[in-house]
């Protein structure tokens, strides 16, 4: 299993939108072969080391997490996290 963990710093004028962009990574589910789970929310915390917006998701194996990438799914909440966030960081790691 592959664990995909995305964490966004959202642009100013775009924080209030945040309950609904984590929102849009839920239409993915049941859309995208082999996404078996994913959970998304903003931060609680508000700290100096805290980013906005968090995606995790687990893909049934590289070969889906590959798929997912250009998914019809996943392209335009791709693009609209492209147009809000001023930053991003990522991690992928396989799961035993």
């Amino acid at each position: 299993m592959i664990r995909h963990i995305v964490l966004f710093k959202i642009k100013d004028e775009y924080k209030s939108e945040i309950p609904q962009l984590a929102q849009n990574f839920y239409t993915m589910l049941g859309k995208v072969e082999g996404l078996l789970a994913l959970s998304a929310g903003g931060d609680i915390l508000g700290s100096e080391r805290s980013y906005d917006l968090a995606l995790v998701c687990d893909f049934q194996d590289r070969a889906s997490f590959d798929a997912y990438q250009t998914h019809p799914a996943h392209m335009p909440i791709k693009k609209r996290m492209h147009e809000v966030r001023s930053g991003s960081v990522a991690c992928d790691f396989v799961i035993e």
